[in-house]
């Protein structure tokens, strides 16, 4: 029996027609479907697909087994994880070895801040794994903003809000063009390291990007809390004719 195929595909920012070619025929076509989500929730990717799934599809929902509930820093986020992937990859690479392919749902792009690549690094030694590129979140969301993120020698930093709020100003400070990503709690935070760094004029926070309550608005405008699909734009000034 040949050994079936892990596809891990990018479903893009948000909205099902962002999808690649590529990403609609395997979503279709493939009969075994996973996706990540939040438990008790139906999951971000698998709402993107909506009923683009085959009839016969078997689905395999990734509950992850903690969030925002513990801090990342705490060490049982790691060994919770760690198990919580180790359990999938077994799942998906029994699948695999009995001949059939699967394909994972991954919000935005698989090898951009995505669940997927922990899958993969496990994965990849044990059975044939593919990845189908996507347009990414922030894509989107510069995108939404209808201004391009860079100009010509622009030096673009992508950062996330997870970082100290000094590395954040000094990143902040320092660069051209920026987007910061995975912000939710931490935007009391960011908003301090924009405002130390002299940006907050320049930026701006987009939520839900290519997807139903798309929002665009000045930071000095924004609440002081944001979705989890929230991104901080600064865009570039460079060199143009």
């Amino acid at each position: 029996m040949s050994c079936g195929t892990i596809h891990g595909v990018g479903l893009g920012p948000g909205a099902a027609d962002l999808m690649s070619v590529r990403a609609d025929r395997l979503v279709r076509g493939t009969r075994h479907i996973a996706y990540f989500r939040k438990r008790g929730r139906r999951g971000h990717a698998r709402t993107i697909v909506g009923d683009l799934l085959r009839a016969d599809a078997v689905e395999y929902a990734m509950d992850y087994p903690v969030t925002t509930e513990i801090p990342v820093d705490h060490p049982d986020y790691n060994d919770r994880l760690a198990s919580f992937y180790a359990r999938c990859t077994a799942h998906l690479a029994a699948l695999a070895q009995g001949g059939e392919d699967v394909v994972v749902l991954c919000e935005g792009d698989p090898f951009f801040y995505g669940s997927f690549m922990h899958l993969h690094a496990r994965l990849r030694s044990q059975v044939p794994v593919a990845v189908v590129p996507a347009i990414t979140g922030m894509s989107g969301a510069w995108t939404a903003s209808g201004q391009p993120i860079t100009w010509g020698d622009d030096v673009l930093t992508v950062a996330t809000a997870t970082l100290s709020e000094a590395e954040l100003t000094r990143r902040i400070r320092d660069t051209d063009a920026l987007v910061v990503m995975k912000i939710g709690r931490h935007l009391p935070k960011l908003r301090r390291a924009v405002a130390a760094a002299g940006r907050t004029g320049e930026a701006w926070l987009v939520e839900y990007a290519a997807m139903p309550g798309e929002r665009v608005r000045p930071l000095a405008e924004a609440d002081d809390t944001a979705p989890y699909f929230a991104i901080l734009l600064i865009h570039g000034r460079g060199r143009r004719p």
